[in-house]
Parts: structure tokens; C-alpha cells; sequence
């Protein structure tokens, strides 16, 4: 890839990306204040949600920053960047950081994974469909036993299932 070719992409999925993270910003902020209008709430809430308020706006910028280098919570972070009003003198640079950091990361690891698969699908057009679907197959087998172990209930010390416990410590 030519450097004129990353600009361009880079240029492209920075304008995608702020725009998409933004206006779930907006969405958020909008859903906020419907949500206080239907309410009829004056004033900012209870003095619980001013505090939580008030931590999402002081290290919510870090959070903004660090989702986009995961897949599946940039929407939910950004939502809730909104809803709870984070000014926009933290929002905007934490965003326009983080956009950067997607862009530059799916214009280098991200199009060079596209051209390889790419490539060995003009070689061998099954290969490389197979090899999509295996990793497809791979994805969704972590994702299901990832949420079977999350919804299994956790030993309990009280009817003595804990394996941790010896025969001696658990009683009759």
C-alpha cells in the first residue's frame, strides 16, 4: 500500500468514525433530555446521579479513548457519553483521539487483512470461502461457551459444592 493509498483510507474511515461515534453522542444527548421532559424533572436529578454524572464526565474521556480499540462497546460508550452530558470540551478531543486510533488501525492491520483474503480468494475462491466460514464457526463457538459459562451459577459454599472446600471443613 502507498502512502497516497493509507491517506486516502485513512482519511475515509476518520470521517466515517467521527461521524458515526458523534451522532451517538447526539443520539444520547437527545434521548437524555426527552427522557428529562417526560418526566417533568427539574434540576439535574438526585445527588446520586450528579456524582455518577460527574465521574462519567472526568474519566469518561479515557473511556471514550480506549473503546475504540475494542469491537461491540464504542455504541455503548458513546451513548453514554451523551445521555449523561459530557461536555463537549472533553467529549471532542476524547473522541477525535480515539478516532484516529480506529482509523489508523483499519486502514493498516485491518485493509491488509481485506487484501489478503482478498488474494488467496482470486487464487482459490473455495479456499478462502472455507477458510471465512471456519473462522466464522470459531468466533461463534467462543462466543456461545463464553456466555454458557457466564450464565452458570457459581458454586455455592453453602450447599457444599465449592471444590475448593476439603470433605473435613464441609460438615455433615
Amino acid at each position: 500500500m502507498t502512502w497516497s493509498q493509507f491517506l486516502a483510507a485513512f482519511a475515509a474511515l476518520f470521517v466515517i468514525v467521527m461521524l458515526r461515534a458523534n451522532a451517538t453522542y447526539w443520539l444520547g444527548r437527545g434521548a437524555a433530555a426527552g427522557s428529562r421532559r417526560w418526566r417533568k424533572v427539574e434540576g439535574d436529578g438526585s445527588p446520586a446521579w450528579q456524582r455518577a454524572r460527574d465521574l462519567v464526565n472526568r474519566w469518561g474521556p479515557i473511556a471514550v479513548v480506549l473503546c475504540f480499540f475494542t469491537v461491540g462497546i464504542q455504541t455503548a460508550v458513546n451513548a453514554t457519553a451523551g445521555v449523561t452530558r459530557m461536555p463537549l470540551r472533553r467529549y471532542l478531543p476524547a473522541v477525535t483521539l480515539g478516532s484516529i486510533v480506529w482509523a489508523t488501525i483499519y486502514a493498516t492491520v485491518g485493509l491488509a487483512a481485506a487484501r489478503a483474503w482478498l488474494a488467496a480468494a482470486a487464487r482459490s475462491p473455495v479456499g478462502a470461502t472455507l477458510a471465512a466460514v471456519a473462522l466464522v464457526a470459531v468466533v461463534v463457538t467462543i462466543v456461545v461457551v463464553h456466555r454458557r459459562r457466564a450464565r452458570r451459577p457459581a458454586p455455592s459454599v453453602v450447599d457444599g459444592t465449592d471444590r475448593g472446600m476439603s470433605e473435613a471443613t464441609r460438615g455433615p
